[in-house]
């Protein structure tokens, strides 16, 4: 075994020799070396405590300049993203094949180029003309895009080193990334992790904003490992049914804003547009009073939005299994307001099936539907239409009570605004609009009560 070699350590500008001297080869200082403890080939490779970089530190209360977000000319988009990009941030965009990622990206890569901005735009899944028909199709040709058809990691970071650092960088897709370091094909698990942590430092190091878009399992998840989502700033999903015209994009993770806000567009033939009131996209074809029909403001961030729940019953012969079917909202939370109806005010589902929808695709979290939902419900089991131009908003506890909602004021304006007279929903003071008439509920069957004697 080899003798381990002496070394000795300046002490004041941290040089070292390999053997003593009295003075400082690199700073010219005296008696300043001091033996260090003998260095070994384990601990040369696995020690961290030394040989590294000096890492600068930043104090937090030190004024400085901060990020300035750039707009991508899509209000909707930045509204999602919490108002607009963030420089150095890295998204992380997925959703269904054909839902529209890659042309939402391309609009608005194509706006922040025709600002003046370098924008580079890499492919992994279509050839450069592909792209260029898509842009044509949308009528972004004009715009000063540099467009790559490239699936080598090291290939773009070298290009990219090359030129000026771009704005925006767009990959598409991430799992069409390779890298030579990594053995694996494109789009396993450590070529994806290996790829995205490659670009994701050029994006920390460079200030650009990069985009990753991502495939998606059959059960709507980003394909890949979970650490991916992990290693982003953003994690936003792109939803919507493809045989739909609207889209809605929501954040699932925003390191730089609120995840509660939504972009709603609508598909057209030349490409996504935005809908600046998605209200009237949710409550279109509402000429006629239906039974089982209910209206509920939801609120998605700052912006509310009118609803529309549509429940059917169906009577079944005695001794069939009924069903229960809920399309938008929780099954579970379903099965809660049915028993609550059965239990706290005697109306019976046993013999029934249930189906529930949130009209237009939309999907429901909000606790504060439970009231709406079950207007809805005792609508259809009493074949009675609700009020025409009425709001339903509140939450139901087990014990039957209709409990207050947050923002309450700020759903019943946008409900008179869109011309409903009267809102639905828990005694509650600071739920009241002098802008219509709001009805206090205090308990569920005093919903059923009404709904029954109509």
């Amino acid at each position: 075994m080899a003798k381990p070699k002496k070394r000795y350590v300046c002490q004041a500008c941290g040089s070292v020799s390999h053997r003593w001297q009295g003075q400082c080869a690199d700073c010219a200082e005296w008696n300043t070396l001091v033996e260090d403890a003998p260095a070994t080939v384990f601990s040369l490779k696995h020690d961290l405590s030394s040989g590294g970089r000096a890492v600068e530190f930043v104090d937090l209360d030190k004024p400085g300049a901060m990020p300035v977000r750039q707009k991508t000319g899509l209000a909707e988009f930045d509204r999602a993203l919490g108002g607009g990009l963030v420089p150095g941030s890295a998204i992380l965009m997925g959703g269904d094949p054909g839902i529209g990622k890659s042309t939402l990206l391309l609009q608005a890569a194509a706006k922040v180029a025709l600002e003046g901005h370098g924008v580079v735009y890499v492919s992994g899944e279509e050839a450069a003309g592909q792209v260029r028909m898509r842009a044509a199709r949308l009528g972004l040709s004009n715009a000063p895009v540099k467009l790559a058809a490239a699936t080598g990691v090291r290939d773009i970071l070298t290009t990219l080193g090359g030129m000026d650092t771009p704005k925006l960088l767009v990959i598409d897709s991430i799992q069409t990334m390779h890298s030579d370091t990594i053995e694996g094909a494109p789009g396993t698990v450590s070529q994806v992790r290996g790829c995205a942590f490659e670009l994701i430092r050029y994006a920390k190091e460079t200030g650009a904003t990069l985009v990753l878009v991502g495939h998606v399992t059959k059960d709507g998840n980003i394909a890949g490992p979970r650490v991916l989502e992990h290693m982003v700033d953003v994690v936003m999903s792109f939803e919507g049914e493809r045989s739909h015209q609207y889209r809605i994009l929501r954040a699932l993770k925003n390191r730089f804003g609120a995840v509660d806000e939504i972009g709603v567009f609508a598909m057209e033939g030349d490409g996504l547009e935005e809908v600046d009131n998605p209200s009237l996209l949710f409550l279109s074809g509402r000429e006629q009073p239906m039974a089982g029909s209910a209206v509920f403001p939801a609120m998605e961030g700052t912006r509310p939005v009118l609803v529309e729940i549509q429940a059917l019953i169906v009577r079944l012969q005695s001794g069939a299994t009924p069903r229960r079917a809920v399309v938008g909202w929780d099954t579970g939370r379903l099965a809660m307001l049915l028993a609550v109806l059965e239990s706290r005010c005697g109306l019976s589902f046993s013999s029934a099936e249930v189906y529930l929808n949130v009209a237009g695709g939309y999907r429901l979290s909000d606790p504060a539907a439970d009231l709406a939902v079950a207007a809805a419900l005792v609508s259809a089991l009493a074949d009675k239409a609700l009020p025409q131009r009425s709001a339903w908003l509140g939450e139901v506890s087990l014990a039957g009570e209709v409990r207050p909602v947050a923002h309450g004021g700020v759903r019943l304006r946008e409900a008179a605004k869109l011309g409903f007279d009267r809102g639905f929903g828990p005694p509650d003071a600071k739920n009241s609009s002098a802008e219509l008439e709001y009805v206090g509920v205090g308990q569920l069957a005093n919903l059923v009560d009404r709904v029954m004697s109509s």
